[in-house]
C-alpha cells in the first residue's frame, strides 16, 4: 500500500496503513448474491475477501493537534484468530506508517474512533512483558460517541464478538476518554456525522475547508462496491437504517462534491461520487495526494 498525503487549507492529511485482513465475503455483502459481489471483489478459497485497515492522520495548523482516525486491529491475536482473519502487515503497520510521515505514537494528541469494533481500535493497545494490554498512545485523548461507548460496554449477543476486552478495558481505566454527543465539531472545518445502522453511534469524520470536503466513510461505506444502496453488510445491526443513512448522506455529499476516504477497500483509497440514473454512484478513484 502506497502512503500519500495532501494539504488542504489548514489541514494536512496522511494515509496510515495499519495492515490487512480477510473477512467472509457473504457477511460483507449481506443479501447480495456472490455472483454479483465477486465481480467487484475476488474471494479466496475460504470465501474471504481482502480488506485494508486504512486510517487517516490529520495535522491542524489551527490548533497544532494531530488527530488519528481509527488505528486498525493491532497484533494481539491468538494463532486461531490470526488464521481466521489472515492478518498481514507486509505493506505497513501503525508504527511504520507514522514513522514514514515523520511521526510516532507519542505525537498523537487525539485518537478519534469511528467505533470500537476490534479492527478499528485494536491498535490502541499492545501486550506488555506481563501479557497485559496497555495503551500505546501516551499523550492522546480518546474520542467516541457516548451512545457507542454505552453499547460497547454492554453489547448485544450478536455484536459482542466484535468488542475485545483487551481493547476496551485500558481505554476505560485511562482517564483520557472523551465522549461526543451527536454531530460534534472538533475545530472549524473538522467535525463528525453520526450514523447508527452498522452499530449504535458510529461517527464519520469530515474535513471541510473552502470548496474541499473529505469524508472518512468508516463502516457505512467500507469499500467502493458498498456505495450502491442495497449493498449493505450482513454485519450491520440495523441494515434498513444503513440503507436510509447511505441515501441521505450520499445525496448530501454529492451536492458538496465530497470525496470518500475508504477504510477497508484493499484497492481504492479515495473515490468521488456521481449521479446515476436513480441513485448516487461511485465515481473516479484517486490516491490521497491526487485530490
Amino acid at each position: 500500500m502506497k502512503l500519500s498525503s495532501v494539504k488542504k487549507g489548514p489541514f494536512t492529511l496522511y494515509t496510515i496503513a495499519t495492515g490487512r485482513f480477510r473477512l467472509d465475503g457473504g457477511a460483507m455483502f449481506g443479501v447480495i448474491p456472490k455472483p454479483m459481489w465477486s465481480r467487484e471483489i475476488e474471494a479466496d478459497s475460504d470465501n474471504r475477501i481482502l480488506m485494508a485497515m486504512r486510517c487517516l492522520l490529520i495535522h491542524s495548523e489551527q490548533t497544532g493537534k494531530l488527530y488519528l482516525i481509527d488505528n486498525g486491529a493491532g497484533n494481539k491475536f491468538s494463532d486461531k484468530l490470526s488464521a481466521i482473519y489472515d492478518f498481514n502487515y507486509d505493506e505497513g503497520n501503525l508504527h511504520s506508517s507514522l514513522n514514514y510521515h515523520g511521526f510516532s505514537v507519542d505525537d498523537i494528541t487525539d485518537v478519534v474512533f469511528t467505533h470500537l469494533h476490534f479492527d478499528h481500535c485494536g491498535g490502541s493497545t499492545a501486550f506488555n512483558e506481563n501479557n497485559e494490554a496497555e495503551l500505546i498512545f501516551k499523550n492522546a485523548r480518546f474520542w467516541v460517541q457516548a451512545t457507542h461507548w454505552a453499547s460497547a460496554n454492554s453489547p448485544n449477543a450478536r455484536e459482542r464478538a466484535s468488542f475485545f476486552k483487551e481493547n476496551i478495558d485500558p481505554l476505560r481505566t485511562s482517564g483520557r476518554m472523551s465522549f461526543t454527543k451527536g454531530k460534534h465539531e472538533f475545530e472549524p472545518g473538522f467535525y463528525v456525522e453520526v450514523v447508527n445502522g452498522h452499530t449504535t453511534g458510529q461517527q464519520l469524520p469530515v474535513i471541510e475547508t473552502g470548496d474541499f470536503t473529505l469524508v472518512f466513510a468508516g463502516d457505512l461505506i467500507p469499500t467502493k462496491a458498498h456505495v450502491s444502496l442495497p449493498w449493505v453488510m450482513g454485519y450491520d445491526m440495523k441494515p434498513v437504517d444503513t440503507l436510509q443513512e447511505k441515501q441521505l448522506l450520499l445525496d448530501k455529499w454529492l451536492h458538496h462534491n465530497a470525496f470518500l476516504f475508504l477504510e477497508h477497500d484493499a484497492v481504492n483509497e479515495v473515490i468521488a461520487l456521481k449521479q446515476g440514473k436513480k441513485y448516487v454512484e461511485a465515481g473516479e478513484t484517486f490516491s490521497l495526494h491526487e485530490i
